[in-house]
């Protein structure tokens, strides 16, 4: 059928600017011709004129002259027949007289116009009508859904697709498909409520033909739109977010609302540039298919965790699934984690963000015009937008919607060592007294799942690690600490009576159901085994009790929470999944082997809260929750957690590694964007297996791999069963060396690195942190992810290659400084060869900064303790700045509480000051010995602290170095020169 033509048609679905959005009625514009000639109008018989009348005789003539013109015609018509060639087709059909079938030429003019309309819409703005994968898409089944098929024009087969996956679509949504009208629009105290219909279904089931968008003008930087079913409450993620009470009074960006169809384009009113753009793409709002479209401003998007790839995302046809799954880290693949939250740079060097708050099973589709699709299997439609302007800022808006990152406890910051393939806890304790003979740093020793009793949470194999509570004692003797791990699968073939985790845990009802509301079974490593609904808070007080248990046989002092997605051997469960639509729903997104079930629990299982369909991506969040909740009563200090699976707000609970990653030196190259993606994902607690967890440890890299893994935020070395041990003893001497003085390296840093952690959990600032956030005018710097800073200050430069003894690196324009000697380099924004041997990693100081440092130790709770050294590095007017906390490192809420010291340092024309903005008896304990300048143009004639001379030395590269100072951290002081 064709379509009825309205006179005020759809807004077309392309990139718009404001004049573009208006009415059209072209079909119209043309005063249309009378056409009476043609096909006369029947009149009223009172008004047809009258005409002479005529004769019988002459009427008769007239009839008998028609009748003789007649049958001559005939007859030559029939001779001509007759004598024509045999092979003339009989009956062919005379072709239609154009005047008696205007439906057909109504019909052809409008597919003709629907082929142009579709042509005219460029290759980048083509947006995807049949995302279905595995499925070649054909011209019927895509005209089935009124969409537009245009096979691409591009000459690589990889770039366009007929079906479902990345690649230009070749089904795609022509400008007037039908989505929803905006019939309503009130103001509200915090901004505008309307009502949203309908009128014609589309292809997926269970349209929502009634909805209620909801625009909350939050704060002067944050926007919050939701989109609602207002006849029947739908699945909405339990996290905390803000409830604000009122408007946003003078709000950094403009709203405005296309109707028909409805759209919501969002500017930001300094510039007016457009951030969010939905006009561009056709509204779905279905039972389990929610869909919207955005253009970008930019190509430059971050963020959309986790996957593996580069920093900065491919906008070229790149879909990035998001549904928990235990994997690999492979590239294309939906990983362990699923955070819908991406940040976007501008023209000029401007940033915003935008968070989807939805926990279901997603599709994010990114395209070249630069555009972005999303696309989820259920919920709700909930999001903001984060103004910034700079992307430091968004960050922060964004953290202060999913929680601030908890402050870590002082020793989660030192070096961590882990294998699994310990076979014995007496082999364990050998490598802890290796590294300490060697002189290595260690602060944490972890075990993996060999400890168990054949791999039972909650037990201890007493053949085998016997000695374990030993060992622990001996680490906290040292001041070292243990951290344990646990799978959240329960042993559910125990004999009854045996398996106090198992039996009180079915006794208590703790134990997610299948669709029946029996227990579901699934395959982990101890077997058969249940699964922990940690959505319910009676199994929060069954974890805690499980572990208040064991730690008292075993004092472990954290947690490290895997197989949370949550992982299974099989396939749903031992009785399979019920065949339903939430297990096979109507569109499925790009998923590893593309099932939901795959390797993990059925969608259709109970949890409390709701179906596992909606939790899922929740699972390592609601359990990173109950552990660190339960920690905090064991141990009464600030809990340590590091997850796999991980949602947005689980920095407020833990921390996160990489996962199961190879050793491989793209692995070491690649571990760079995921430690500052989860930077920018609110999880600064972050990084990668050093080293290594698969395949066999190379010598070369695993010196490289521990000079990075010292500038993670979270430093651990980790293998796999049956690999080589790859501890630093193991290797050579020159190898061990290197790694020991890296990791020293890490641990003079440490008042660096506590104080960005205070800085994150206090005010939502990234830790590791890409060049972009600190030179963000700079564009050269947007696609950096081989270099990256600690705060704003240490630029960190590692080599990333095989076989060499240099690296280039990219110093934004400004003076920079070598961390180790003080020489300068002053660059315009230009790569620079810096020579690396394989002792050294590149460290270099940017101008205007004052950091810190300690003499480090074999602990933490040695170091911590060590005499301050502070470095500046002036700027070309000889000034600089830096700021330094300090607490006890270990007790709960020390900021919130006032239980800390925070000091700024400031040097201007040739004086430092040291000024306790905020006073705690930890500062007194703690002097400063000596500090550095570099950049001191000129020898000073005198030095003076606290306005007594002092002894000092000057380099030829104008470093000043003032030493034996003996002064006070907790007391302000002042050393000049002149």
């Amino acid at each position: 059928m064709c379509p009825v033509t309205h006179s005020l048609r759809m807004v077309s679905y392309k990139r718009l600017s404001p004049e573009d959005v208006q009415f059209s009625n072209a079909v119209l514009t043309e005063e249309q011709r009378p056409v009476q000639d043609e096909i006369p109008e029947p009149e009223e018989a009172s008004l047809l004129p009258r005409f002479p009348s005529c004769s019988v005789t002459k009427v008769l003539l007239v009839i008998g002259c028609l009748l003789l013109l007649l049958c001559g015609g005939w007859l030559l018509v029939t001779m001509f027949w007759l004598h024509g060639p045999s092979n003339r087709e009989p009956h062919r059909p005379l072709p239609p007289a154009p005047a008696k079938t205007p439906r057909t030429a109504v019909n052809d003019t409008a597919a003709a116009s629907r082929r142009e309309a579709c042509s005219l819409i460029p290759e980048a703005w083509r947006f995807d009508c049949y995302p279905e994968r595995g499925v070649v898409v054909t011209r019927e089944m895509c005209e089935a859904r009124n969409c537009c098929f245009i096979p691409a024009s591009s000459p690589s087969s990889s770039a366009s697709r007929p079906s479902g996956g990345n690649g230009i679509p070749w089904c795609f949504y022509p400008p007037d498909f039908p989505s929803y009208s905006l019939v309503a629009i009130n103001d509200t105290s915090l901004g505008q409520k309307g009502t949203l219909v309908r009128e014609i279904k589309t292809y997926y089931p269970a349209d929502i033909l009634t909805l209620e968008v909801d625009i909350r003008h939050e704060t002067d930087t944050r926007l919050r739109v939701r989109i609602t079913d207002p006849s029947d409450a739908r699945f909405e993620v339990p996290i905390s977010v803000p409830t604000a009470t009122k408007k946003a009074a003078s709000p950094d960006y403009v709203v405005e609302l296309s109707k028909e169809p409805f759209g919501l384009i969002v500017k930001r009113r300094s510039s007016g540039v457009v951030l969010l753009n939905t006009t561009v793409a056709p509204l779905f709002y279905a039972d389990q298919f929610l869909q919207f479209s955005t253009s970008l401003p930019s190509q430059f998007i971050y963020g959309l965790g986790e996957h593996r790839s580069t920093f900065l995302h491919d906008v070229h046809w790149n879909t990035l699934t998001m549904w928990a799954r235990d994997v690999p880290p492979t590239e294309q693949t939906n990983l362990y984690g699923a955070h819908p939250f991406y940040l976007a740079m501008e023209d000029g060097g401007n940033a915003h963000g935008f968070f989807l708050l939805n926990s279901n099973a997603m599709d994010v589709a990114l395209q070249p015009a630069p555009a972005l699709t999303w696309r989820s299997i259920g919920g709700i439609l909930d999001f903001y937008v984060f103004l910034g302007p700079d992307p430091g800022s968004v960050i922060e808006q964004y953290v202060e919607v999913i929680g601030f990152p908890a402050m870590p406890i002082y020793w989660a910051l030192g070096y961590h060592l882990c294998r699994w393939g310990y076979k014995t806890s007496d082999s364990t304790w050998e490598v802890v007294k290796k590294m300490r003979n060697y002189g290595m740093p260690q602060d944490v020793q972890w075990n993996d799942i060999d400890y168990m009793d054949q791999y039972l949470d909650f037990t201890l194999d007493s053949t085998n690690f016997a000695t374990l509570p030993e060992l622990v004692k001996d680490l906290h003797t040292h001041g070292q600490r243990y951290v344990m791990i646990l799978d959240p699968g329960i042993s559910s073939t125990q004999p009854e009576g045996s398996y106090w985790p198992f039996d009180e845990g079915l006794k208590r009802g703790v134990f997610i159901k299948d669709a029946e509301g029996k227990t579901l079974i699934g395959k982990v490593w101890p077997g058969l085994t249940a699964y922990p609904d940690f959505s319910d808070d009676v199994t929060h007080e069954w974890w805690y009790e499980n572990l208040q248990r064991f730690h008292d046989q075993v004092q472990f002092d954290g947690l490290w929470i895997d197989m949370n997605e949550p992982s299974n051997f099989l396939d749903g469960s031992t009785n399979g999944c019920p065949s339903n639509s939430l297990e096979n729903p109507p569109y499925t997104p790009g998923v590893l082997g593309g099932l939901l079930r795959g390797k993990t629990i059925c969608a259709t299982a109970q949890q409390k809260q709701s179906i596992h369909y909606n939790m899922h991506s929740l699972y390592g969040l609601m359990e990173a929750k109950a552990s660190a909740s339960a920690l905090k009563r064991i141990v009464a200090k600030r809990p340590f957690v590091i997850s796999r699976s991980t949602f947005p707000s689980q920095g407020m609970y833990s921390g996160h590694w990489l996962g199961d990653n190879r050793s491989q030196w793209k692995d070491l190259y690649s571990s760079i964007s995921g430690m500052l993606t989860f930077n920018l994902l609110g999880i600064p607690l972050v990084g990668a297996d050093i080293c290594g967890f698969s395949e066999e440890p190379q010598e070369e890299l695993c010196v490289r791999w521990t000079q990075l893994g010292a500038f993670y935020p979270f430093t651990r070395n980790h293998n796999s069963i049956d690999m080589q041990p790859q501890d630093p003893t193991v290797f050579s001497p020159l190898s061990r060396t290197a790694m020991k003085q890296a990791l020293l390296l890490r641990y003079s840093l440490f008042p660096v690195l506590y104080t960005l952690f205070h800085h994150a959990h206090a005010h939502g600032h990234t830790v590791a942190r890409p060049l972009m956030f600190e030179f963000a005018k700079d564009v050269g710097t947007y696609g950096i992810d081989k270099q990256f800073l600690w705060g704003k200050s240490l630029l960190v430069t590692p080599v990333l290659d095989p076989g060499v003894d240099y690296v280039d690196g990219y110093f934004p324009q400004g003076q920079w400084f070598d961390y180790y000697t003080g020489d300068s380099l002053r660059s315009k924004g230009e790569e620079v060869r810096l020579q690396a041997p394989l002792d050294k990693i590149n460290l270099h100081l940017r101008e205007g900064t004052i950091l810190p440092t300690q003499v480090p130790n074999l602990t933490l709770w040695v170091s911590s303790r060590q005499p301050l050294h502070l470095v500046s590095a002036l700027s070309d007017d000889g000034s600089a700045a830096g700021d330094l906390f300090w607490d006890d490192g270990e007790s709960i809420d020390t900021y919130e509480t006032d239980s800390y010291s925070y000091l700024i340092f400031s040097v201007t024309q040739k004086v430092m000051t040291s000024q306790v903005l905020h006073s705690n008896i930890e500062a007194t304990y703690i002097t400063v010995e000596s500090a550095s300048f570099y950049g001191v143009k000129e020898k000073p004639s005198r030095v003076m602290v606290n306005s007594q001379d002092a002894t000092f030395t000057y380099r030829a590269n104008q470093v000043l170095t003032v030493s034996e100072l003996g002064l006070n951290l907790g007391r302000n002081f002042t050393i000049s020169w002149m």
